[in-house]
């Protein structure tokens, strides 16, 4: 087997095969209750609702909560699939009430399957299903423990990521490995493109652990705790750009925050006067001209902006000062550099 990359060890066969095989369907169906929240656990109930092998009994999710501009309370995406197919739903705050507890073990179900639920759970819930509690999380792990394991693993230059669904334990994404399923990250992903993949990717390993565990195949790997990494949770000042850094870093970190919260810089246009700028991930171009200060831009190349950083160029498509709608490099350059071309 291959070497996996940046620490991953023998990959290879658990990358995304071509075609997505079929999972052997458990009769009776396993009853399974779900807990998720955004977008990305979502992926994974709508397929456990389209899989005959799985009845889902009831979802929980958390509390709608403002947001946007107007701070209208909006239900999360696990809750719109859920109420969409039927599904019971309920949002409890915690499960410190022993009778939220009680309601969840009266369900009588076979697995928890938990999916980016965002709450931290007691020992007396992952103790409710007949079989197992499983997770389904964002990292090959145990690298990228924790909040964020697809930005960081952006930001760190990772060349392969993927889905690993463990039985849940009590300690932080801890538990025992049941299945791992691995992915190569393009050049060209960035956090948006990149958590769609994994979602899907982790839709389809929740199905495949599922068909496996009435049959018995499926092993409890514990994690090498030495080879353990954190993905804490992201910032919206971390989107600020350091543009003295060498060009595939920068890359890197502009990949990781996009699309939240957004990669940016404060740009010197003139001699005491700054504009706050936000960037789209792009591309790394030549070198930088001899005593370019990083972080001046350099005009418009192949239809991109220039950026000096430490080492060489950094191209993007598309720049948002603060204030303004997203605009081309062009429109950019001709507006704001007064360097208009045709």
């Amino acid at each position: 087997m291959a070497q996996g990359l940046n620490g991953l060890e023998s990959y290879e066969d658990n990358l995304v095969p071509e075609s997505a095989p079929e999972f052997p369907v458990p009769s009776p169906p396993l009853k399974v209750v779900f807990m998720g929240t955004p977008d990305f656990a979502a992926a994974s109930l709508n397929a456990l609702l389209a899989w005959p092998g799985a009845t889902v009994v009831c979802a929980y999710t958390q509390p709608d909560r403002p947001c946007g501009r107007g701070q209208e309370c909006k239900p999360s995406p696990v809750k719109l699939a859920a109420q969409a197919a039927g599904i019971e739903v309920r949002q409890p705050l915690n499960f410190k009430a022993q009778a939220d507890v009680d309601a969840l073990r009266a369900l009588s179900f076979d697995v928890l399957a938990v999916a980016a639920y965002g709450l931290i759970l007691p020992q007396s819930v992952l103790d409710a299903p007949r079989l197992m509690p499983m997770n389904v999380h964002a990292s090959l792990l145990p690298r990228w423990r924790g909040a964020a394991p697809i930005q960081r693993c952006l930001e760190a230059g990772d060349l392969v990521t993927g889905i690993t669904i463990m039985k849940m334990e009590l300690g932080l994404d801890s538990g025992p490995i049941l299945l791992q399923r691995a992915l190569r990250i393009a050049e060209a992903d960035h956090a948006g493109t990149l958590h769609d993949e994994l979602a899907q990717l982790g839709a389809d390993a929740l199905i495949e652990a599922l068909s496996r565990l009435p049959l018995g195949r499926l092993m409890l790997l514990p994690q090498d705790e030495t080879r353990v990494t954190h993905a804490a949770k992201l910032t919206k000042d971390e989107g600020r750009i350091d543009w003295g850094r060498e060009a595939q870093a920068v890359h890197n970190h502009i990949r990781a925050m996009h699309p939240w919260p957004g990669a940016f810089f404060d740009w010197e246009q003139a001699p005491g006067k700054t504009l706050r700028l936000s960037i789209e991930p792009g591309s790394i171009g030549g070198e930088v001209p001899a005593g370019t200060k990083p972080g001046s831009i350099l005009g418009v190349v192949a239809g991109r902006l220039a950026i000096a950083c430490a080492d060489r160029l950094y191209l993007t498509p598309r720049i948002t000062p603060r204030g303004k709608k997203p605009q081309d490099a062009q429109a950019f350059a001709c507006g704001y550099l007064k360097t208009c071309q045709g």
